[in-house]
């Protein structure tokens, strides 16, 4: 709970450090990676360091907890912090972290922000810090002990049994657990992190979701090799999966994490997606399949073209198995002679047209601006907020804007 002084007082510099969190987190991780380098080792991604993802995560959450906090000083924003949480312990972070976020966090500020720092203005916002990580801290823990694994390392490693070519940019592989021991526990819609050695020795860390039916023990990934645009770098570690890995190979994996998962009823579902954001929902599909639901699903995707789906053959075989499901595909070309498939861009204003039930429970994965779009459309085709769940990889740019959903 947010003090009555601390709120009044982060109500009238939430503008202020609002508008300089960019250049406060800037300078926050360059202070912290050069006193702490080893943190760039298999912790932080440096393709989001570099095209600056990362410190709008950061600024984002802060400014998305802080006014949480202001309009219900007594509210837990669990929601808001799941997300993080379940991202923190993908990475194995650990409470000892926390202090050292703090400190460098708090230099920061008062280097960007200077004399309007004031000993009750340190106060509130250290306030707010510390709430913000209490909490994180608490879900965390609770997640290591669901998952099983000591905290700040949920590793193991796992062999390839087969590698797949899905399409000239996408691979999957399949996994086994190495030391021939039962698979971890894990729900369709979750996620694990791959970390890997780079050629100059440092390790770096990626998210996949898991691509297949949750409860067997061999499990499916799928990895789209990210070619960089408009100055981003390439992707680091998927380029080199789809470079060095084949079958008997090992890769280091953390536990499954996420949690935007398929939920437990008969609810109808609609799960769009665009692009490689079809894989948690393939794997959902693949979860319905084996376990016989007759719950009513409309699968709806968008992507460049048929030959660029991945997994379109795994979607359309697992839609014609299931009871009671249809899917519709959207291709910017080729869409002709394909079975269920529409020309051009995903529209989902046309209710009539696209007839989602009006009860769905819709989860949404792809780029950020499709699920800006996707989910501006299907609010205004009467899909209520609270009932969208979407999933994004690497930082999540969206949460001040998600927060109220």
């Amino acid at each position: 709970m947010l003090s009555a002084e601390s709120a009044s007082v982060i109500r009238a510099t939430l503008p202020a450090v609002g508008g300089a969190l960019d250049e406060i987190t800037t300078r926050f991780y360059g202070a912290m990676f050069e006193e702490h380098p080893e943190l760039l080792d298999g912790m932080f991604n440096r393709g989001n360091q570099v095209s600056g993802d990362q410190r709008k995560a950061l600024a984002g959450s802060i400014a998305a907890f802080a006014g949480a906090l202001l309009a219900d000083p007594e509210a837990r924003p669990d929601r808001l912090l799941s997300r993080i949480a379940h991202k923190h312990v993908a990475v194995g972070v650990t409470d000892d972290q926390y202090t050292i976020v703090h400190r460098f966090l708090f230099g920061a500020i008062v280097e960007v922000l200077g004399e309007a720092v004031t000993p009750e203005v340190a106060a509130a916002w250290d306030e707010v810090y510390w709430l913000m990580a209490g909490a994180l801290i608490a879900q965390e823990a609770g997640l290591y002990l669901e998952a099983q694994v000591k905290p700040g390392h949920p590793w193991r490693d796992w062999t390839v049994a087969e590698r797949r070519e899905e399409t000239a940019d996408t691979v999957s592989f399949l996994l086994r657990p190495a030391d021939g021991k039962a698979a971890p526990a894990a729900r369709a819609g979750q996620y694990v992190s791959v970390k890997v050695r780079m050629p100059d020795g440092v390790h770096q860390l990626r998210q996949y979701s898991l691509s297949s039916a949750p409860d067997k023990d061999l499990r499916r990934i799928t990895v789209k090799r990210v070619t960089g645009e408009a100055g981003a770098p390439d992707g680091e570690v998927s380029n080199l999966l789809h470079a060095t890995v084949r079958e008997g190979d090992t890769l280091t994996l953390s536990a499954p994490f996420g949690d935007v998962v398929l939920d437990d009823t008969d609810q109808p579902l609609v799960l769009v997606s665009a692009g490689i954001g079809c894989t948690p929902l393939v794997g959902m599909l693949e979860h319905l399949a084996a376990t016989g639901s007759a719950r009513p699903v409309t699968v709806l995707h968008a992507d460049r073209s048929p030959a660029e789906h991945a997994l379109r053959g795994d979607t359309t075989r697992l839609v014609d198995e299931l009871a009671d499901a249809r899917g519709e595909f959207w291709y910017e070309k080729g869409a002709e002679g394909v079975p269920g498939a529409r020309p051009g861009l995903m529209d989902l204003t046309d209710v009539d047209d696209v007839a989602l039930p009006s009860d769905a429970a819709v989860y949404l994965c792809g780029p950020l601006p499709f699920m800006r779009a996707a989910r501006e459309q299907l609010l205004k085709a009467g899909v209520p907020a609270r009932s969208i769940r979407y999933e994004v990889f690497g930082p999540d740019l969206w949460l001040a804007d998600a927060a109220d959903a």
